[in-house]
């Protein structure tokens, strides 16, 4: 009879996103890794593979639950400019709470991994084409009910929209300025403004 783990993976899941996020994918050493985790190297590798396949994982986890809480939002809430408007806020949030900003800061560590791992770029050009299409929608939606201009290309609106987002993790990267995120957030929201 298998021995039944001792830890909560979706627990170590989020510790592995603060410890990757805080340190990059390669400035992660696997004691580095096991101590953030608290787990035996053992346990590690027969649950979770190679250092590798855990930031897999955790990036995987990381993007399906933020991804899916914001296509789910822009869906089921009106009007379009509130349910846009309420996602920037809630990241702006995340971000000026330093224990949430921790874990996303693996979209960084990530993102730097893109041009050599073919696994994680189809990863984010899928998640960029799930989010995108969702405020396309999303967008058109507010345009049928007034809410934007006829003449106004809302595919670009949220080509940028989408890739703003992931800018603002940028951002924090650079600084810990609260005002500087709440300044960055509102000059991007104000684009929902323009004609």
């Amino acid at each position: 009879m298998a021995r039944s783990k001792e830890f909560d993976t979706s627990l170590v899941l989020h510790k592995a996103m603060e410890v990757f996020g805080h340190y990059g994918y390669e400035g992660t050493s696997m004691q580095l890794l096991l101590d953030g985790l608290g787990i035996a190297r053992q346990s590690m590798y027969d649950t979770y593979g190679t250092k590798r396949d855990l930031f897999l994982k955790a990036v995987k986890h990381y993007v399906n639950e933020k991804s899916s809480a914001v296509v789910a939002y822009l869906a089921e809430t009106t009007p379009v400019k509130k349910a846009i408007t309420d996602i920037f806020l809630v990241i702006g949030d995340t971000l000026r709470d330093e224990q949430r900003r921790k874990e996303c800061f693996i979209l960084y560590s990530a993102i730097d991994q893109v041009p050599h791992d073919p696994e994680i770029a189809e990863l984010f050009e899928q998640d960029k084409i799930r989010l995108e299409e969702a405020l396309y929608e999303a967008l058109i939606r507010g345009q049928q009910h007034g809410e934007f201009s006829a003449n106004r290309d809302m595919r670009a609106l949220a080509r940028y929209l989408y890739h703003a987002r992931y800018g603002l993790t940028q951002v924090a990267k650079l600084t810990d300025d609260p005002l500087v995120i709440e300044q960055i957030t509102a000059v991007t929201l104000s684009v929902l403004e323009h004609e």
